[in-house]
């Protein structure tokens, strides 16, 4: 028998009053033993993290246990008080979380970061803790740590602050690791070190790891047994393998038949004499000023980029975190201002337009951003949000309102939704809105810049659903910005690949898929979570 470090036993934990349901997490019951991985599963709203920050006593105010008990090492966590619950953070449990960049301290250095984790429970001197730094940092695997240690987050990239967090979550040794979704806005080869990194502290150090996660592509990778969760409640529960060969829920079914597949669909070839879209020879560098003790920086996000986009086509361009491709993106719609090349829309140049008339094409381009909560106001009801850009170009208020709640109706949510705000919405359904808001203008083209990558599966598949609907509906043209190949074979013609600002390999969505040319696109395909098949290199 397996030792249980946790047990949850019958654990009902209550939403405030005027909440979409009574419990976030309702008689939930599971072990999570000694030296296995337990993956738990779900969408937003299933209750997977809210039972992980009941663990750790970081609820949300307002939120609260009602009933159930949270048994570690014999002791009923539910019983602890605030001090005491800060004692056990940390020292026997601890927690990486989903975006390292809000998590850690933007103005403290990292080795300071990780050395606070020893001073908060009065171990080691200073010394002793920046030495212990410098080993958690050798030990996650960041590259040239001397250098790291003394780095701000901000000067790291996301997977390297993922494993600074990591280290301070391992610091103490705890017994039970819980992981809240950290590798979800990864792009797919730093998630694979990261998943790897997971599985092989835990094997190393023998400990208990709860990692949540929505992607039942992660669960294949890593998890020893699975929970999975739906609306507060456990729907099926046991061994990673069996779950994955032959799930009992129709919802876990869901789960994984929302898994893009690793089949490429027909795509149609789209042919035209003069393209919607002419990219050519594109550059962009970005300059940093040296100060008192640092150097000057230059950065060459975009080299020599061209390209073509034809009318109805939809375009993907992949590649790892810093590959160029959303300065490409933000170029296009002149969010970003080249350094040279062209940018041809219908043969209008694009880099040679300013002010009115900068304003009057740019009508024709509209961006989906990836956090759409980021990217709107949150004291602006939707219905304005969507109306201000037809409003700023001449349209009267009323009928701007009007054709924003039309188009709220087109992608899914009613006119209704016109009157609330974006708190008021899942991260979907504000996806949902941030596209609504792209097609207010009558765009010919939109540019998706990693618009699903921050989704749950389920609902990433029902968004790049809508997006081809409304695409072939109002003749759109898309470029799709994402870090995951995968889904790019699944609603792109063609598929661009990026890497260090260049472009490496292009080509239809199923020659990029299944026969990739170049050495970085197969390590794209292989480092795909729950991609068994290896992609064999040319003849």
């Amino acid at each position: 028998m397996s030792e249980a470090v946790l047990s949850i036993r019958d654990l009902c934990v209550a939403l405030p009053k005027g909440a979409d349901r009574e419990y976030a997490v309702e008689n939930v019951s599971y072990d999570v033993n000694r030296g296995e991985i337990m993956c738990v599963v779900g969408e937003s709203g299933s209750g997977k993290s809210m039972a992980a920050n009941a663990v750790m006593g970081l609820l949300p105010k307002g939120v609260r246990p009602v009933k159930g008990e949270i048994l570690f090492d014999g002791q009923d966590l539910l019983s602890l008080s605030e001090k005491q619950h800060r004692e056990l953070r940390g020292l026997h449990i601890g927690m990486i979380f989903q975006e390292p960049m809000t998590a850690l301290n933007p103005l403290m250095r990292v080795g300071d970061q990780i050395a606070e984790v020893f001073e908060a429970h009065g171990r080691l001197n200073t010394k002793e803790r920046q030495e212990k730094a410098l080993e958690l940092l050798i030990e996650v695997g960041i590259p040239q740590p001397e250098k790291a240690i003394r780095a701000y987050p901000f000067e790291l990239s996301g997977g390297q602050r993922q494993r600074v967090m990591i280290a301070m979550a391992l610091a103490l040794e705890p017994k039970l690791l819980i992981a809240d979704e950290p590798t979800t806005a990864l792009d797919v080869t730093t998630q694979a070190q990261i998943l790897k990194l997971v599985r092989d502290l835990q094997e190393r150090r023998g400990m208990a790891v709860m990692f949540i996660t929505h992607d039942f592509g992660v669960v294949a990778e890593i998890a020893t047994r699975v929970c999975v969760m739906r609306f507060g409640n456990i729907v099926e529960l046991g061994d990673a393998r069996a779950v994955l060969e032959n799930p009992q829920h129709a919802y876990t079914r869901a789960l994984i038949d929302a898994i893009p597949s690793n089949a490429v669909p027909p795509h149609r070839e789209v042919t035209e004499e003069v393209p919607l879209l002419q990219v050519r020879h594109l550059d962009k560098v970005f300059r940093s000023r040296g100060g008192l003790f640092k150097p000057s920086r230059e950065v060459r996000a975009l080299d020599d980029i061209s390209f073509t986009l034809a009318r109805g086509e939809t375009v993907g361009i992949v590649g790892e975190s810093g590959s160029g491709k959303s300065t490409l993106g933000r170029c296009v719609v002149r969010l970003e201002r080249p350094d040279s090349g062209e940018l041809l829309l219908d043969g209008v140049d694009f880099t040679t337009l300013h002010g009115d008339s900068l304003r009057r094409e740019r009508k024709r381009v509209q961006m989906i951003f990836q956090d759409p909560y980021a990217s709107l106001n949150p004291r602006t009801q939707v219905g304005m949000a969507i109306a201000q850009g037809p409003i700023a170009n001449g349209v009267a208020k009323g009928e701007a309102l009007k054709q924003a709640a039309e188009l709220l109706g087109l992608v899914g949510l009613g006119a209704s939704a016109a009157e609330r705000y974006p708190h008021e919405f899942s991260g979907g359904q504000r996806q949902r809105i941030g596209i609504a808001r792209a097609l207010a203008l009558n765009p010919e083209l939109i540019v998706a810049d990693e618009a699903v990558s921050a989704l749950d599966v389920s609902i990433q598949a029902q968004v790049l659903e809508l997006l081809e609907e409304l695409k072939q509906k109002l003749s759109l043209s898309l470029l799709f910005i994402t870090h995951d190949l995968r889904v790019a074979a699944q609603v792109c013609d063609r598929i661009i690949v990026m890497q260090h600002g260049r472009i490496v390999e292009q080509g239809s969505a199923e020659q990029i898929f299944l026969a990739p040319q170049e050495s970085y696109t197969r390590e794209l395909l292989a480092a795909i979570p729950g991609r068994e098949e290896a992609v064999a290199a040319p003849a």
